[in-house]
């Protein structure tokens, strides 16, 4: 059932994808734990061992995954070795490695996982949930990221840390997003900074939960990990959404300045990091997120705000009765694919609309060529048939 991944640069042999596996006593619904998508993230491999070790299949409803991500990275202690595993999951990448004859070593993970994802929606008809674990470079709260699709937030709910979405707006490929397109709760969590145990037993915390809310377990040993997560998380629980995120550069040379952390208060005009010599100031009293204290990467530093509960309860109503088909009645605007939710609108027209408009009927991935902008819903694809029966929905 467990094959070991020994951490922090220690050689190994190559593992099997597949760490984990529990078929429970009764049928079910089925989770799947990705860990290690980057590298230099342990916690996640490790939580999942000192977790699903010491699950009975007698305790179990369902089936549990525990499955590599970045396999060659994790054993060199590196997020990535050729490109980044989590930015590769983009529908032309996709069509790519099918054809292609030679793939770098990311690609060639990524086709092993891409054919076990899709052998695993062939398998079953219950529902599936799919979760990534993550750490930070910085100290972080822990917290959950998600595609703003209902079905999402509703399951994120269950969890007593902040949640951010939105984010999927900013990062192009990232493996939850994808996942989204097929219509699966899909959560990413990210249970601390990369090197402090601490993130091991958030992760430990959160999978226990994972596990009870998706009906895997009927009990938690008796342990309150909902207090665990509150207590770490400094009882902070609001939904954010990020409204900014500095890029970096090809070449260029960025660096943080020292002492930040996710969900640090900012004002307008703090100083925040230096490129090429010169300095970036923040243009936001918010909230600072995810600021990059790693060599590798290029998300520099995100910028996040709480949604008022207001347009929360707003756009879930919008989006319960379809009203994005209004949308269709502006100018410019017009469905590119319906059934998938996408609207192809120009970008003469959109450029005088707020984005806060199309989040709230739940748009926010977006597709630019020189005169159009495709935009894409989460909600019309999202399978809540195979969810409606469950406990949190």
């Amino acid at each position: 059932m467990q094959t070991s991944l020994k951490t922090q640069k220690k050689q190994v042999e190559v593992p099997k994808r597949i760490f984990h596996h529990i078929k429970g006593k009764y049928p079910g619904a089925t989770i799947v734990f990705f860990a290690g998508i980057h590298g230099n993230e342990f916690a996640g491999v490790d939580a999942l061992n000192n977790v699903l070790k010491k699950l009975n299949e007698e305790d179990i409803t369902g089936e549990i995954y525990g499955v590599y991500g970045n396999i060659k990275a994790l054993q060199k202690n590196k997020r990535f070795l050729e490109s980044d595993l989590n930015r590769l999951w983009t529908q032309n990448q996709l069509n790519a490695i099918q054809h292609k004859k030679k793939l770098n070593q990311e690609e060639q993970e990524q086709k092993e996982l891409f054919y076990f994802i899709h052998k695993l929606l062939t398998s079953t008809d219950k529902p599936i949930y799919f979760i990534d674990l993550h750490t930070t470079s910085s100290k972080t709260l822990p917290f959950i990221t998600i595609n703003d699709a209902l079905i999402n937030r509703k399951f994120s709910s269950c969890f007593p840390v902040p949640v951010v979405l939105g984010i999927e707006e900013y990062l192009e490929g990232p493996l939850l997003s994808y996942l989204n397109t097929l219509g699966y709760v899909s959560l990413g969590f990210e249970s601390g900074q990369h090197t402090d145990p601490g993130a091991v037993k958030n992760c430990e915390a959160f999978i226990y939960l994972a596990l009870k809310h998706s009906g895997h377990l009927k009990s938690n040993n008796n342990h309150n990990y909902e207090d665990e997560l509150i207590k770490v998380s400094k009882g902070m629980s609001s939904i954010f959404e990020v409204v900014y995120k500095y890029h970096i550069q090809s070449k260029e040379v960025f660096s943080m300045e020292e002492g930040f952390e996710s969900f640090q208060n900012i004002k307008r005009g703090t100083l925040i990091a230096t490129t090429n010599g010169k300095n970036i100031y923040s243009d936001y009293s918010a909230k600072l997120f995810m600021p990059l204290y790693q060599k590798s990467g290029n998300d520099g530093f995100f910028i996040i705000r709480p949604i008022p509960k207001f347009f929360l309860k707003l756009s879930e109503i919008l989006r319960q009765i379809k009203a994005d088909s209004l949308l269709t009645l502006l100018p410019g605007i017009s469905w590119h694919n319906k059934r998938l939710g996408v609207l192809k609108a120009n970008l003469s027209v959109t450029k005088f609309m707020a984005k806060s408009i199309f989040h709230l009927f739940g748009y926010r991935n977006k597709q630019i060529d020189k005169t159009h902008l495709l935009l894409y819903n989460r909600e019309r694809v999202s399978k809540n048939k195979m969810y409606k029966n469950e406990k949190w929905y």
